[in-house]
């Protein structure tokens, strides 16, 4: 009966896809005709509406809707530029500054804003006409934006982090936001090392003089507001002064009030930013409601079982295990977003490494990273393309570059998979995480 109602499925869902069907749509009706193969329609129907309703109703849900308003705030309140001249007055000096320098804004910009194509799109955009001025190649450019944008999206806050505590049955976000914090830094390294290797084969260098400790003073002092954002949100919600809910609150008072003193956000672009938001939200949210039903189809049939039991059939190498799934997460990135992956991946695996003790927090950041991979992997690769647009190339002029970041990132993927203190290092620090 698994595998009867997972092959319905697969094949409904990926024929709905085919044809242009929203994902979210896809998933509802795919999870439906499978509850189809035990009961009649309207029984389906009612199940499917009670599942949405219970998947939609929960508290900890708010806290996306308000990071994601947050996170839009940021990008219109003149942040990017800050965090800019802020990384370019430490890494000025090294060779191919503005390459390094756009992997680090990419870094703070995405964890701040949550999202790697707004990152993509701000920070390359920023750093493009210096790296036009000093003759840089602009394939080379986007490339680097493109790798380096998804590393915020491991650094908190997060949604890709909240949406998986939802779907694993409400691992502590907390934990999960601290976890982040080594692999996302591991990502960005990566790209550095990326960035550096190739701008001493192509003889781009640093800065050296114009940036002195005046002006990492200057640049400092004016980025400190956005940092704080980091700081203030994070450390109140891993200290347990409030929720990731109340944080995410607390970061839409302080973004707007940082967008109005910056002089950046007005009453109608305001109006504007919450409209966007509002539908970007109601897109997120619905597709974690009507995630709920695949996810009581996979228990109803026990789908998650009988994926274990043919795993580990395969092989009790937990090692090799991962690897396969590493494999199969990364060919899904390609053609699937984050959060609809994380929905339909996190049931299916989740139990199958907990059966060797994985911790879910490091589970959880083993699966960000993988799908992060795909936000910069053709087909799909919506961050790749924003950063190729950016920079006023082609993707055919890119990816002779983008193979040596995918080589660099997936040396990051293998240490975030197989060793676990990478993740769970900071959580156990912290008291979160045994």
């Amino acid at each position: 009966m698994a595998m009867q109602a997972l092959l319905i499925i697969l094949v409904v869902m990926l024929v709905l896809l085919f044809i242009g069907v929203p994902i979210s749509y896809a998933i509802g009706i795919s999870s439906l005709a499978a509850i189809l193969m035990s009961v009649d329609l309207d029984v389906a129907v009612l199940t499917g509406a009670q599942r949405t309703f219970v998947g939609m109703s929960k508290f900890s849900l708010t806290a996306i809707p308000f990071f994601i308003l947050a996170g839009n705030l940021m990008n219109q309140g003149g942040v990017a530029k800050r965090l800019v001249d802020f990384v370019m007055a430490i890494l000025g000096k090294l060779p191919g500054a503005l390459l390094v320098t756009n992997v680090g804004a990419n870094a703070l910009f995405g964890a701040i804003s949550g999202s790697a194509s707004a990152a993509a799109a701000a920070v390359g955009s920023m750093v493009r006409e210096g790296e036009e001025e000093q003759g840089y190649d602009p394939a080379i450019c986007a490339a680097t934006n493109g790798a380096s944008a998804p590393s915020g999206l491991l650094i908190p806050p997060s949604n890709a982090m909240i949406t998986y505590s939802l779907a694993a049955g409400g691992t502590s976000v907390a934990a999960l936001f601290l976890a982040g914090y080594v692999p996302g830094i591991i990502w960005a390294l990566c790209c550095v090392i990326v960035a550096i290797i190739i701008a001493k084969k192509k003889g781009y260098k640093g800065t050296p003089g114009k940036y002195d400790w005046k002006n990492l003073g200057r640049a400092t002092l004016r980025a400190l507001p956005s940092l704080s954002l980091i700081v203030v949100v994070i450390g109140g919600i891993i200290g347990g002064v409030f929720t990731a809910t109340e944080g995410s609150a607390i970061a839409v008072v302080y973004a707007l009030i940082l967008g109005i003193c910056y002089k950046n956000i007005t009453l109608k672009s305001f109006w504007n930013i919450v409209v966007d938001s509002a539908k970007m939200s109601g897109m997120i949210v619905f597709l974690i409601g009507v995630s709920n039903i695949l996810g009581w189809v996979m228990a109803f049939t026990q789908i998650p079982q009988a994926i274990s039991a043919a795993l580990l059939g395969l092989t009790d190498n937990k090692y090799i295990i991962l690897l396969i799934m590493n494999l199969i997460l990364l060919i899904a990135g390609t053609f699937m977003d984050v959060t609809p992956a994380i929905l339909i991946f996190t049931p299916l695996f989740l139990p199958v490494v907990q059966t060797f003790g994985m911790n879910p927090v490091h589970f959880g950041l083993i699966l960000v990273y993988n799908l992060c991979i795909g936000n910069i992997t053709p087909p799909v690769g919506n961050t790749l393309f924003v950063a190729i647009k950016v920079g006023k190339t082609s993707l055919s002029k890119v990816m002779p570059y983008m193979l040596m970041y995918y080589v660099a990132i997936l040396i990051g993927l293998l240490l975030v998979t197989y060793i676990p203190e990478v993740s769970l290092g900071l959580p156990m620090l912290a008291g979160l995480v045994k």
